[in-house]
């Protein structure tokens, strides 16, 4: 349909274009221009592309030129122009095809690349918010690793606290052994008693007294239980 209305809208054009400049002109001069405005046009359209963009129109519009071509020789003037003006329609027709293919493409490679720039900005925002990220991350691994260092300086400042804290225990426990040990070096050992024990018999007949002495080293002795006399002597010798 916009094929058909722009082939109308063109042909109409051309008719008029050709006619207006050569009204006062014999049909024969009006032929021969509208053969050479149509042979320009579709050689316009060639140079666009109009061959591959618009194929029909071009075919149609050769065939056009070549019927007026054919006319004009056998002095028909009048349908050659219709057939000229008819070519160069077609003409138009194929180069505004031609163009619009062009803007199109234009507009097709305009979006293409203002989807790359916008891929390509998105592509940059997501890489520095991956840089945001990782900073982030370093950051905390630093904070942890100050913490690790942290708590690794405490445990060893615990550990030389015990171990200080041990060997003044063990200097303590050693300086006691060694007081323990000079006290019983210097206390002086005990005396050496000696208890000598005398024992008197009496008899009712008039024996000779009998005198027994014991000497013993027992501290203390407790005294028989008779009717002799005993007598308790205790010598204290020092060590």
């Amino acid at each position: 349909m916009l094929r058909q209305t722009i082939f109308a809208t063109l042909l109409a054009s051309s008719a008029l274009a050709i006619a207006m400049p050569s009204a006062a002109a014999n049909p024969k001069d009006r032929a021969r221009e509208a053969i050479a405005a149509a042979e320009a046009k579709i050689h316009t359209a060639e140079s666009l592309g109009a061959g591959t963009d618009s194929p029909r129109d071009t075919a149609e519009a050769h065939a056009a030129l070549a019927s007026a071509k054919e006319d004009f020789a056998s002095g028909h003037k009048e349908p050659a122009i219709q057939e000229a003006i008819r070519a160069s329609a077609l003409a138009d027709t194929a180069i505004g095809i031609s163009q619009q293919h062009k803007n199109n493409a234009l507009a097709a490679a305009r979006d293409d690349q203002r989807a790359t720039v916008d891929a390509a900005r998105d592509q940059v925002a997501a890489a520095q918010g991956q840089a945001v990220n990782a900073q982030d991350q370093a950051a905390a691994a630093q904070q942890q690793a100050a913490a690790s260092q942290q708590q690794a300086a405490d445990a060893n400042a615990r550990a030389e606290a015990a171990r200080q804290s041990a060997a003044a225990s063990a200097a303590d426990a050693a300086a006691a052994r060694n007081a323990a040990a000079l006290t019983a070096a210097q206390t002086p050992p005990a005396p050496k008693v000696e208890t000598t024990v005398t024992t008197e018999h009496s008899a009712v007949t008039h024996h000779p007294t009998r005198r027994v002495t014991h000497r013993t080293t027992t501290t203390t002795g407790a005294a028989p239980a008779s009717t002799d006399q005993v007598t308790t002597t205790t010598k204290v010798t020092p060590q």
